[in-house]
Formats: structure tokens, C-alpha cells, sequence
């Protein structure tokens, strides 16, 4: 019996005598089935062919990235807190020197995904960190792969953590899709881990949402607004995305504001 993962999301299944026949989450429009078939790993295979890093990105922010890149090649984020550390969604390779360099900054507390495309080998994780509570917004329930006792179903459009910490629900790519506001980043001024709900591109100036980012499917006017009204209370002067040097690294609440402004102006050209 084995844990298999799927080699184009990343997302590891609960334990099976062979591979399932399809990767649920690749399944769905917004994703894909890789272009040679679907194909399977172990956590083994990953941790002889992969490596994670850490890179500080501000005081008490750190980066967890894998090299080559596996899956979709999101990489996750440790916010370090004297009250606890949360790592804020999740990359699929755990492995031990991982787990040390995470221990070195005062371990894991919880772990928070924005959406399933991240759920990864969240499992695993909370494992390797006592048991960790895996929080998980109650409206993606349906996309667990791998059910286990440490998932956490949050419901509703917010869910404190501690030291200010903040899950918001925004929608949009998934029906639960979260962020994480963090108010003592950005040297007080804010910082927004956004996942996918919200993602930075390539002008760093902006950002956008979509319902499926490799299938080109844009949200509706209405899914945006929601988006950005649920972080409009919240200040952030930063965003961070899950992808490496995709940071709004100033006026973070004024790029959603203009960014909703652009795309509203584009479904009705």
C-alpha cells in the first residue's frame, strides 16, 4: 500500500495497492491531464530526484521553494510569530533536512491552503510537525485527496488564527478559495499572502484572478468583486504569490483596487 502523487498537480492520494486511475484535481477544467498521460510518484521517488530551500524573504517570513521544480512549482511561505509559526500553503516534498532548517525557526504550528491545487502532501507535513492542524476552507471539502484527522474544515468568510493572523475566504478560483492576511509583515504595514485567489503578475504594479490560470478561463465580474471586497478591510502595503519574484512589494490594496478597476473594464469593452 502506498500514498501515490500525481506528477502534474503534485497532490498525493490516500493509500492504495496501485495508482487510482484518474487525479481528481487534473480532472477538473482548471487543470489539466499532463500531455504524456496521466502519471504517478511516491514521496520516496520525490525526495531522491528533489530538495527543498529556504530564502528569508523579510523578518520573519521565510520562502519554501523545491528544486527542480515538481507539480504545478508553487512554493509555500513560514510565517514565524511568537505565538507560533503558521506555513501557509504547501509544496509536496517534505523531507528531513526540510524538516530541520523548518524546527531551526520554531517549527509549525498550523498549515493553511489557499486552495486544493495546494494541498500537496499537507498529511505528511502536519505529521512530521506533531500533528499540526491543517486548516481548510469547508467549501473545497470535496477535493481531499487524502482524508486524515488533522484536516480542520473552516466555514464562514474569516477565521482568526493568532498574533493578528487572519484566514479570509475570497472565492473565486475555488468556491473556498483563502488568504492569509498577515498585519506585522511589511514592517507593519501589512502583507497579504494571496495563493492563486488573488495572483501578482508579471508587471508587478497588478494583479488579476482567474477561474483557471493554464486553461486561460477568466472569473466573472461578479466572483471578482467578491474577491476583492473580501480583503477591502484588511490593510497590506504587500502580496505575495506562490510564485518565485511574484511580489506587489508596495501599495499592495491599491493594485487589487485598480487591478478590479482594469478587469472590470475588460468584460464590458
Amino acid at each position: 500500500m502506498r500514498c501515490y502523487i500525481c506528477q502534474t498537480c503534485g497532490v498525493e492520494y490516500a493509500e492504495s495497492a496501485a495508482p487510482p486511475g484518474v487525479c481528481l484535481l487534473c480532472e477538473d477544467e482548471r487543470q489539466y491531464v499532463g500531455w504524456d498521460g496521466q502519471q504517478w510518484t511516491t514521496l520516496d521517488a520525490l525526495r531522491r530526484t528533489h530538495r527543498n530551500e529556504l530564502v528569508t524573504m523579510e523578518p520573519r517570513l521565510a520562502r519554501v521553494g523545491t528544486e527542480p521544480s515538481f507539480g504545478i512549482g508553487q512554493q509555500a511561505f513560514l510565517v514565524q510569530t511568537t505565538a507560533g509559526n503558521v506555513l501557509w500553503d504547501c509544496v509536496t516534498l517534505i523531507d528531513a533536512p526540510t524538516v530541520e532548517a523548518i524546527e531551526a525557526l520554531g517549527g509549525i504550528r498550523a498549515i493553511a491552503v489557499s486552495h486544493p491545487h495546494y494541498y500537496s502532501t499537507i498529511v505528511e507535513w502536519s505529521r512530521a510537525f506533531g500533528g499540526a492542524p491543517v486548516y481548510l476552507h469547508a467549501a473545497d471539502r470535496e477535493w481531499v485527496t487524502r482524508p486524515d484527522e488533522a484536516i480542520v474544515f473552516w466555514e464562514g468568510e474569516r477565521k482568526p488564527l493568532w498574533a493578528g493572523l487572519t484566514l479570509i475566504r475570497g472565492g473565486g478560483h475555488f468556491e473556498g478559495g483563502a488568504m492569509l492576511h498577515w498585519p506585522d509583515g511589511a514592517g507593519g504595514k501589512g502583507v497579504l499572502l494571496a495563493g492563486d485567489i488573488i495572483q501578482v503578475v508579471h508587471d508587478r504594479r497588478w494583479v488579476s484572478f482567474m477561474y483557471s490560470y493554464p486553461n486561460y478561463i477568466p472569473l466573472s465580474a461578479e466572483a471578482v468583486k467578491r474577491v476583492a471586497a473580501s480583503v477591502e478591510p484588511f490593510g497590506f502595503d504587500r502580496i505575495y504569490s506562490p510564485w518565485p519574484g511574484r511580489v506587489v512589494d508596495r501599495d499592495g490594496k491599491a493594485a487589487v483596487e485598480r487591478s478590479l478597476d482594469r478587469y472590470l473594464r475588460a468584460l464590458h469593452a
